[in-house]
């Protein structure tokens, strides 16, 4: 096994021991804070474009298996981590073409990313494959984060149905919708159809509700998809997730922005302003809606105060910035996609 390197724009460099596939790859570099769930993260399509940092100590402990994956393809572009926890993991990473580090020092690198933001990176298996000098001045040409429209890559190109039998009927937009929203909302008793992120209006308006999914990238260019919501709303229940809440922020006249380093991880406190509740939440987002009415908001991030839901119930809308389904990640939110598809009922 090689040494290969992390490095970021601002020329900090990050040794490490490659345990994945040869070569270099480019992309935004984060880090999660969750503990388990290393599959379903790489698979995680709201990942795609992006250096995944792992701040658990050891990672891949426990194997790999078919059925955690969330899409059928990694998004993330590499792997960041302290410690490798076993073969398979490794083998798994190599197969799909995954550059992959251990024996970073992550915690140094998190506290970086902390006090800079997340920042363009390059992560290479072998300085022999690609200087640290070349990979500066090619990471440097790398686009910003901001801006970027990436729905069209990890969406489905046709529609399909995933649960066909069960009610209520309920159209998924998949804007990188991970399966685990499918399954739970399957497991809640809904039919569920699966939509690309390029659906119309006329294809949605007839089912009992709508879910706008999680999803990669800058919400602020997707015009189009906005639009769509903008003219869902009041003519069906609408859920939105993640990506999905941005875009029911947008289209009710709410602005985005980038967070510094996002939220990632699987322990993240939510405030249900309602119940008083806390809530611990599945989250991977680098995006925020801005606050602008106060009673608006249903849920806020105990962390740093952004916006974490909303209900516009003469709409028909609501939506949450964090994961309710929960994959991977603690099961308290489990019941806002529960009773969302309780209340489609027409009974």
């Amino acid at each position: 096994m090689t040494t290969g390197y992390l490095l970021l724009e601002d020329g900090t460099v990050f040794r490490g021991r490659s345990v994945g596939a040869d070569g270099a790859a480019f992309g935004e570099a984060v880090f999660t804070t969750a503990m388990t769930g290393y599959q379903e993260t790489v698979t995680d399509p709201s990942y795609a474009e992006q250096l995944v940092c792992f701040t658990a100590p050891m990672v891949g402990n426990y194997g790999v298996s078919d059925e955690r994956d969330e899409s059928d393809r990694p998004h993330a572009r590499a792997i960041l981590m302290r410690q490798l926890g076993g073969q398979e993991w490794a083998e798994w990473l190599k197969q799909r073409g995954l550059v992959a580090l251990e024996e970073i020092d992550t915690r140094a690198l998190v506290l970086c990313l902390r006090e800079s933001g997340a920042m363009r990176a390059v992560a290479v298996a072998s300085e022999e494959q690609l200087s640290v000098a070349e990979a500066l001045e090619a990471v440097r040409e790398q686009p910003l984060m901001e801006g970027q429209a990436l729905v069209a890559q990890v969406s489905s190109r046709e529609s399909y149905v995933f649960a066909e039998t069960g009610s209520p009927r309920v159209a998924v937009v998949d804007y990188g919708s991970k399966r685990s929203i499918l399954r739970r909302l399957a497991a809640s008793g809904a039919a569920v159809t699966v939509f690309p992120h390029s659906a119309e209006v006329d294809e949605l308006e007839d089912f009992d509700g709508v879910v706008l999914s999680n999803g990669p990238g800058d919400p602020e260019p997707l015009h189009a998809e906005t639009e769509t919501v903008r003219e869902l709303l009041g003519k069906v229940p609408v859920l939105g997730i993640c990506l999905g809440h941005q875009l029911v922020g947008l289209a009710i006249g709410h602005e985005t922005f980038k967070l510094p380093f996002g939220h990632r991880g699987a322990n993240h406190p939510v405030l249900e302003k309602q119940s008083g509740r806390v809530l611990v939440t599945s989250q991977n987002h680098g995006f925020a809606v801005r606050a602008t009415d106060a009673e608006q908001a249903t849920h806020v991030s105990l962390y740093d105060g952004t916006v974490e839901g909303f209900d516009f119930p003469e709409l028909k809308a609501r939506s949450v910035q964090f994961h309710p389904e929960a994959g991977p990640g603690p099961h308290d939110a489990w019941p806002i996609l529960d009773r969302w598809v309780e209340e489609l009922r027409p009974w």
